[in-house]
């Protein structure tokens, strides 16, 4: 399906003022404007970030609550155990209290369940090891909003618990000490939109105001500086809002973590940062807020998908650099296993929707299967969602305990805009054992003899609240660029926007009417290289990454149009701008073009009369090389390619054109020439005989027609 595009605005003459005022390009002037900072004292204010602040903490409903269990804990010296969840943000808000509470001198441990055998959230299993332990205080972090059974079974254990979460409250809250969660429905706090170590931020910089009896804002200023990076990871993370305080909070874990002394964060940034030989890399990474959610993020990630959080966690709470060094070394290769593991579902997953899913029935894609691992089908349907544009959610009954008819399998789903994945889980809430989540992202745990009827309830959900509309998977742009302002000037300076994030997306562009000088396939045709012309200067380089040539259907010699954004690439110590492609597609002219050659074909197949110059009839030796081709391509392993494919990749080819290449493969189709099966329109999967005999053309009943079709 193709994607639509939405262009959000366009540079004038104001652009140029504005660009003069702050002394700045037109390129980052116009996204400025765009993003609605037109006027120099706007502009300069959201780069200097003057507009967002810290709200108070105790606006936070229950915090002087949580304050005072968890002081009285510290006082008492009684257990206190951190309940997380195993991501990134529940790893990070583990940490960060953990580490401020050790500082306090409390009696503090950690307990993160483990993914494939306990899945998300709180249980009561646990809940019984920590209390047979020892634990008086549970406080949740990142988790906890749904777990008013598991709560009340502390309580009935005599513990209690203090829940720190930002997920989504569907029924009643929990019953415990204190609930802080901005998204509580009582809760007056200005922003909603922290991350679950944004809420725990909160608590720190509230107990330090309180219990030190200092000032919010001196208060503030000692948490920012013992924990923002870890805080800042874990927004990012999750894909919070980069708006408000987040903003704030960001841009300054950002600065903290390009100069760390953390020993784990170092280490980790060593570890991603190595040669390809393995050594050391003397120039650290630039520390970005897509570096931290597309490299830093997925390792920290890793552990609890794949092996334990607590490793995670561990590399944030040592002070030694062996100890952290020997962790981020293991968290790396934990991640090239996720990858492998990942791409394994991905094939497994693509084949089954082509092989099963209705497109046009079902808005929503649900999968299952036996052998899938817990910890990585959310990233894979993450990939499904961005690939089709539709919701998608993949459930898992790897290593489910049969009794009877209880086979629970464990899921998880990314949605889009215009479908609130929580919502549409709670149309289905009588189908489900648990689950909970953003709108966008979710968890869910479902009965093996209930998959088809979620299936279906949750699409005739999607069909009364997701229009057709909302399904064109779209692609949003600041405005359109020229090839010739894709440099390492412009990609450098548009830094200053920063801290990117959803509220203030990465700098995306449309490039227009670009020539495709070449088409490359690269890492074993995981990602194409584009290589663009660019009017008196040397080609411009555009990556297209995690789509393969064949998949991003364009060809050197075409003119396409790109959406993408413009990023710095180090190579040998040699800094050059590039294309990061997001999409592309041929250029309007020469797609209306080739519409206007398929509606020709399909007249002409249908019987009206055309011109001997339309070129219309094949010779024979015309058929010869197109027979060649297929030949040739099929002995190479390579057997299916569309119309539009076969006309770009070869020269011959090209030179026969559209109508004749139509009439010829209807032709060794209506002949059995080769074995043709069309598996998309003027897509077919070609096939030869082992037994090949020369064809006579002249037995075709199609060629007699078009003859005859012709006039002189």
């Amino acid at each position: 399906m193709q994607k639509k595009w939405n262009i959000n605005g366009s540079r004038g003459e104001s652009t140029a003022a504005l660009a003069a005022a702050l002394g700045v390009g037109t390129l980052t002037a116009g996204l400025l404007e765009v993003r609605g900072y037109g006027d120099t004292e706007s502009a300069l204010r959201f780069l200097r970030m003057e507009e967002e602040m810290l709200h108070s903490p105790m606006l936070l409903r229950d915090m002087d609550k949580a304050v005072a269990r968890i002081a009285a804990a510290v006082q008492k010296h009684e257990r206190i155990v951190i309940y997380g969840d195993y991501d990134v943000d529940g790893v990070t808000s583990v940490s960060i209290l953990y580490l401020y509470l050790s500082a306090q001198g409390a009696d503090v441990g950690y307990y993160i369940p483990n993914r494939m055998g306990e899945g998300y959230g709180m249980s009561e299993g646990s809940v019984d090891r920590l209390c047979d332990e020892g634990a008086k205080l549970i406080v949740t972090v990142d988790t906890g909003i749904t777990s008013s059974a598991e709560i009340a079974h502390a309580a009935s254990r005599g513990v209690d618990v203090v829940v720190t979460d930002h997920h989504e409250c569907h029924g009643q809250l929990p019953q415990a000490c204190a609930v802080v969660n901005p998204r509580r429905p009582d809760c007056g706090y200005p922003f909603k939109e922290l991350a679950g170590v944004g809420v725990v931020f909160k608590l720190l910089c509230a107990f330090e105001s309180v219990q030190h009896d200092l000032p919010e804002a001196e208060a503030v200023r000692s948490i920012c500086r013992r924990y923002a990076d870890l805080v800042a990871i874990g927004t990012i993370a999750d894909v919070m809002p980069i708006k408000d305080e987040n903003r704030l909070i960001v841009a300054y874990g950002l600065r903290q973590i390009e100069k760390t002394e953390r020993v784990g964060l170092l280490a980790l940034l060593e570890a991603v940062s190595k040669k390809p030989d393995g050594t050391k890399n003397p120039r650290m990474p630039k520390i970005t807020s897509g570096f931290i959610g597309y490299t830093l993020a997925p390792r920290i990630n890793a552990a609890g998908r794949i092996s334990s959080a607590g490793q995670a966690v561990e590399l944030f709470l040592t002070d030694s650099r062996e100890k952290a060094n020997e962790i981020a070394a293991r968290l790396c290769d934990i991640n090239r296993e996720r990858q492998t593991e990942e791409n394994r579902i991905a094939a497994e997953a693509y084949a089954q929707i082509e092989a099963e899913h209705d497109f046009e029935r079902y808005p929503v894609i649900v999968l299952a299967a036996d052998n899938w691992h817990h910890g990585v089908i959310g990233i894979v349907s993450s990939r499904i969602t961005e690939k089709f544009g539709l919701p998608s959610i993949l459930i898992s009954f790897d290593g489910a305990q049969s009794d009877g008819d209880v086979d629970v399998g464990k899921g998880s789903g990314r949605s889009v805009k215009g479908l609130n994945l929580v919502d549409a889980l709670v149309s289905c809430g009588d189908l489900l054992e648990k689950y909970g989540g953003h709108e966008l992202a979710a968890g869910l745990s479902v009965r093996r003899e209930n998959i088809d009827a979620f299936r279906e309830r949750i699409n005739d959900y999607a069909r009364a609240h997701f229009s057709a509309a909302d399904r064109v998977p779209t692609l949003d742009a600041d405005f359109e660029i020229s090839p010739e302002e894709v440099t390492l000037k412009n990609a450098e300076e548009i830094r200053l926007l920063e801290p990117y994030g959803v509220s203030n997306p990465t700098p995306t562009f449309v490039v227009r009417g670009a020539k495709l000088l070449e088409v490359q396939s690269i890492s074993f045709g995981k990602h194409t290289k584009l290589m663009i012309e660019r009017a008196g200067e040397r080609p411009l380089c555009a990556m297209y990454f995690g789509c393969s040539p064949k998949d991003a259907g364009v060809y050197a010699g075409d003119t396409v149009d790109l959406l993408g954004s413009i990023d710095v690439n180090v190579f040998n110590d040699i800094r050059t701008a590039q294309l990061v492609v997001r999409d592309v597609r041929l250029c309007e002219k020469d797609a209306q073009d080739f519409r206007i050659l398929q509606t020709r074909y399909a007249q002409i197949k249908g019987g009206a009369p055309f011109d001997e110059g339309e070129n219309v009839l094949p010779s024979h030796e015309e058929f010869g090389t197109v027979f060649r081709f297929i030949s040739r391509q099929v002995r190479y392993d390579e057997d299916s390619f569309s119309v539009r494919e076969m006309l770009m990749r070869d020269r011959e080819i090209h030179a026969i054109g559209y109508l004749k290449l139509r009439v010829i493969l209807q032709v060794f189709l209506e002949l059995n020439i080769v074995g043709m099966e069309e598996l998309a329109p003027e897509v077919y999967r070609f096939k030869l005989y082992t037994q090949q005999k020369k064809a006579d053309l002249d037995k075709s009943t199609f060629l007699r027609k078009l003859r005859g079709q012709m006039t002189r």
